[in-house]
């Protein structure tokens, strides 16, 4: 009877079916892009390739692995980076503006096992990140001014949304590769408008403060430079009041006459003086 199964070709075919079916439920390839957490009992016993940093491609335990079937069960966990968005939402800066945020934000599953107690899944966790992450751009975006996306701090920023994003993403096994802020944009229309003519007034009111300070330190530089050249002139004078004189009355004559530079043509001045005039005793001349 054993030897008339053997040569029935429709038994021999239900056996090597039944033989594949046993050793797919028993083997298992895990592949390098893949970590694996088996599940005994639905209970947590092992897992297979976890991730770990600066590792070598090749040998971090990927490949074929052994269950039990129908006991034990295998959950897949991707060991790349994956994504969550925060698409286009509004946000409510600390200067009491509408920004509507586009974010997003890279994460990789360095815990699968935790992840598996916690989330149950790669999606799960997607699903529980994306508020997360809504909450972290809120709150930082919430204390701090437009202008500042507009800055060399708009980095600082998006540190400060990862670092508050990983302290809530880490009881999932997940750690927050990057934060981006593709765009945050005023709407269109009025609140755009108004905006920006509060940042134009803004800086018109800076550069006011700007000219004023110098203007300010200009009337200090040039009295303090009149101080010195009236000092200049008091010892000059103690020292020799005729030549101070001279000086006076040459620096008069030049200005009287229009001999340095002004708005009047040189030699078209006309005055008509006494010859014993006191102002024109320099021309006069000096007895020795």
């Amino acid at each position: 009877m054993n030897a008339s199964l053997f040569r029935n070709p429709l038994a021999l075919g239900i056996i090597a079916l039944f033989v594949v079916v046993v050793m797919a439920m028993t083997f298992a390839i895990v592949p390098e892009t893949k970590q694996v957490v088996v599940l005994r009992f639905e209970r947590p016993v092992r897992t297979v390739n976890a991730w770990k940093p600066n590792e070598i491609f090749g040998r971090s335990g990927a490949g074929l692995i052994v269950r039990i079937p129908l006991i034990d069960r295998l959950v897949w966990v991707n060991k790349r980076v994956l994504d969550v968005d925060y698409d286009n939402q509004q946000v409510l800066s600390s200067d009491q503006l509408r920004l509507e945020v586009d974010a997003f934000a890279r994460f990789r599953i360095t815990d699968p096992l935790r992840m598996v107690v916690t989330a149950g899944s790669e999606q799960r966790v997607t699903d529980a990140l994306q508020p997360l992450l809504g909450s972290a751009v809120r709150s930082e975006l919430g204390k701090r001014p437009f202008a500042t996306l507009l800055s060399s701090e708009r980095d600082e920023v998006m540190n400060a949304i990862q670092a508050r994003l990983q302290r809530t993403a880490s009881q999932y096994g997940v750690q927050v590769v990057d934060v981006r802020i593709k765009h945050a944009d005023l709407p269109q229309g009025s609140p755009l408008d108004s905006a920006l003519q509060r940042m134009r007034t803004a800086r018109q009111q800076q550069a006011a403060t700007i000219r004023a300070q110098g203007q300010k330190t200009a009337q200090i530089i040039r009295a303090q430079a009149d101080a010195d050249a009236a000092k200049v002139y008091a010892q000059s004078f103690t020292k020799d009041a005729d030549f101070y004189d001279f000086y006076r009355a040459m620096q008069s004559y030049r200005h009287t006459f229009g001999a340095d530079g002004g708005t009047e043509p040189q030699g078209s001045t006309s005055i008509i003086l006494s010859p014993n005039n006191s102002y024109l005793r320099e021309f006069e001349g000096r007895e020795r």
